[in-house]
Order: C-alpha cells, then structure tokens, then sequence
C-alpha cells in the first residue's frame, strides 16, 4: 500500500529542499517527522505539513496503521521560476529568478 502527498508551487529552490528530503527518506514516519519539527531549515517545515498529510492520507482513505508507515520516496522536484528583476547601474536590467518547487512524499507499509 502506497499513499501520496504533493506540495505544489512551493517558494523554495528544490535545492535548498533536497537535503530534507534525503535526510528522512526511508525513515518510519514518526522519525521523520521528529527531524523536520527540530530542524531550522525552511524546507523541514514544508516537509513536516505535506507528511502530516500523507500520513492523514493514508489513515483515511487505505485505514493504515500510523506505526506501521515509512517514508518511502521524498522529493522535492523543481517548479516554474518566476522571472523578476530590478534596473541597476546604467540603467542595466539585473535578472532575478524566484524558484518554486513541488513537494512530494510517498509512504509505504513496506519499510524497502
């Protein structure tokens, strides 16, 4: 059994995410989400929400036991990037790119 949660359109370069995502992967759900409550990152907060509803997911809709998840697959996958800027010296136009990232959580009963 296999219960999915994505956060689209997140304002965070994937980058950033991607050390998150890699440090709870594969972990049972109740450790995964202890390291993305105590962690400082700003990606550990959007991985704590889009697990707590996978984890409500897969609750209610498959009836899974909580204890018995793990977090199979983490991602954070690259978004569209705004595309922004602002005039500087001469009147040049310096070019700002704002990332976004989608982030998605697989769970699965099978700790592999």
């Amino acid at each position: 059994m296999e219960t999915t949660s994505v956060l689209k359109f997140q304002r965070i370069s994937s980058r950033k995410a991607v050390d998150i995502a890699r440090a709870i992967q594969g972990k049972p759900v109740d450790q995964a989400l202890k390291l993305t409550h105590f962690s400082n990152r700003k990606a550990a907060a959007l991985f704590e929400k889009a697990l707590k509803s996978a984890v409500a997911n897969a609750e209610h809709n498959e009836g899974a036991d909580v204890e018995a998840l793990y977090v199979k697959r983490a991602a954070a996958e690259q978004g569209p990037t705004m595309r922004r800027g602002f005039y500087g010296a001469r009147g040049m136009f310096k070019p700002i790119a704002k990332r976004t990232s989608h982030i998605r959580i697989v769970l699965s009963d099978d700790p592999k």
